[in-house]
């Protein structure tokens, strides 16, 4: 194996642990091909536009250290060959009480960024931890299966996932797109090449590998493009075409005061891009035409464990928008008045909601195959059809409640340092009850990084969109409920009622007519 295609977890040695945040750093320079404002980036662990970044995720790194270290086991739990250690969500869970545990673990790390990174090591987590007991259900490929589960396990892989086709020509046939879509272009005694691009890579440029997962419906159409695999962040032809992106942003025009979010936890999203990809067969978890599961959302377990680790983070950043708001609104007196305690009051509510699903899929978990359980598929529905417009409702509840305090603000921390100024913001900018200003305007800065910003705008197009299209996640629901029975059960009750009585009166005799 050369330098160019060495595996991450082959670059440090690490006997059987998750990397520390330093190893990790060193993971990522590995001459992957990732290009932002024109230019090909020579080390993300470096550049302005991603540096910050990565020592967010470093720090989650360190934090499985540090757990295990002081015998918390908050975060981390034995591997399954019991030779070191993991993140608790990397191991298949056997009961309702492992499934609180990976619900506190996945809160802790959610908690080290105030829940602002989505797809942090544990998200991949969520299919990865069902591939040792569901290995069958990959049928040729059941050991690569098995393999990856102990792979990604005992070194906490960090992986980025591409699953959704460019939004160019959706509405043909996938033979019209077939130059865009990912499709298999030859296959080999050592494994396949593969081209094409896939939407939307998040963190890719962070991660050590990247998980991608043939369309169902374009895989019917089309057998060359059913394929499902594993491929290395710096294998050659896969490049990463970045968006803007906003910690450079906030590094060259502004100060950690001024965006303290943006400036450390932006998960900057790519387009994938594959060109004449080598994928080697002991990647491969999907191939051939008969060989396509059409419902692997819902058979591998991926909708169950992406839903109770979306929605446990999910909580966490409410959470945090809670007590900022909260802090916001004192600081300005704008908790003096009942219409904002009121809506105030409807934020906590949606916090304990989403806690409260989160609970519901630990605490009613769903038996599954070899022994192991799923989060229950119910709250994870309820979570997924409401998150969406949930967020959407906590930004504009703020945006109606602090409202001007959002933008009577100065331009940045440097005004404090101009002494024709400084005098003026003491007096004009104070907050409330006592908040100076400097305290105030952190305050309010903060605030605008979390709602107002272009980080911000992001962020609600990421929750709006995190589980998929805003139709389809609803569409589903009513087919789900016909599927385990809850539709029947509903019916059955009005079925009852309707029982009850005809057009002539009462049918039993428990009411009079």
């Amino acid at each position: 194996m050369n330098a160019r295609t060495m595996q991450p977890e082959d670059s440090v040695a690490r006997g059987g642990r998750p990397f520390t945040g330093a190893e990790y750093i060193a993971s990522l320079r590995d001459d992957r091909s990732v290009y932002i404002n024109g230019e090909r980036v020579a080390d993300v662990t470096t550049h302005p536009a991603f540096r910050n970044s990565v020592r967010s995720l470093a720090r989650l790194y360190d934090a499985l250290h540090a757990d295990e270290r002081e015998g918390r086991g908050e975060l981390t739990v034995a591997t399954d060959a019991g030779e070191g250690f993991t993140h608790r969500y990397f191991r298949a869970a056997c009961s309702g009480e492992d499934l609180v545990a990976q619900q506190r673990a996945i809160a802790g790390w959610a908690r080290l960024c105030y829940g602002w990174m989505g797809r942090t090591p544990d998200y991949k987590a969520s299919i990865i931890n069902t591939l040792g007991v569901n290995a069958d259900y990959y049928g040729p490929f059941a050991d690569n299966a098995l393999k990856w589960y102990a792979r990604a396990q005992n070194t906490t892989l960090f992986m980025n996932h591409a699953l959704a086709n460019p939004p160019i020509d959706r509405a043909k046939p996938a033979s019209e797109a077939r130059d865009v879509y990912v499709r298999v272009e030859r296959e080999t005694d050592a494994g396949l090449y593969v081209s094409g691009a896939k939407v939307v890579a998040t963190s890719a440029a962070l991660t050590h590998f990247n998980f991608l997962s043939h369309h169902a419906t374009v895989a019917k159409s089309d057998p060359s493009m059913a394929v499902m695999f594993f491929t290395a962040m710096n294998a050659p032809g896969l490049k990463l075409f970045c968006r803007n992106s906003y910690e450079y942003a906030a590094h060259v025009a502004s100060t950690p005061y001024d965006s303290p979010l943006a400036s450390r936890f932006d998960e900057n999203d790519a387009i994938l891009v594959l060109d004449n990809v080598f994928v080697p067969w002991e990647n491969v978890l999907v191939h051939g035409p008969a060989h396509h599961p059409v419902n692997f959302t819902l058979d591998s377990g991926y909708l169950h464990g992406t839903c109770f680790h979306g929605c446990t983070r999910f909580a966490v950043k409410l959470d945090f928008l809670t007590g900022l708001l909260t802090k916001a609104l004192h600081a300005t007196s704008g908790d003096e008045f009942r219409g904002n305690q009121v809506l105030l009051g409807e934020v906590i509510a949606l916090r304990h909601l989403f806690w409260s699903l989160s609970d519901a899929m630990a605490l009613k978990p769903q038996a599954w195959t070899g022994g192991a359980v799923l989060p229950g598929l119910t709250a994870a529905q309820a979570y997924r059809a409401l998150a969406p417009d949930a967020y959407g409702r906590v930004k504009e509840i703020v945006h109606k409640i602090v409202a001007s305090a959002l933008i009577y603000l100065p331009s940045s921390a440097r005004d404090f340092q101009n002494p024709e100024i400084d005098p003026y913001l003491a007096r004009f900018v104070r907050g409330s009850n006592g908040i100076g200003y400097k305290e105030r305007i952190k305050i309010m800065k903060l605030m605008w990084d979390a709602v107002g910003s272009e980080f911000a705008g992001r962020h609600e197009l990421y929750e709006r969109n995190y589980a998929g299209n805003h139709e389809e996640i609803k569409l589903q629901l009513p087919a789900l409920a016909r599927a385990d029975g809850s539709m029947a059960a509903m019916l059955s009750l009005v079925d009852q009622c309707l029982g009850d009585y005809d057009e002539n009166g009462w049918l039993t005799e428990t009411w009079l007519a």
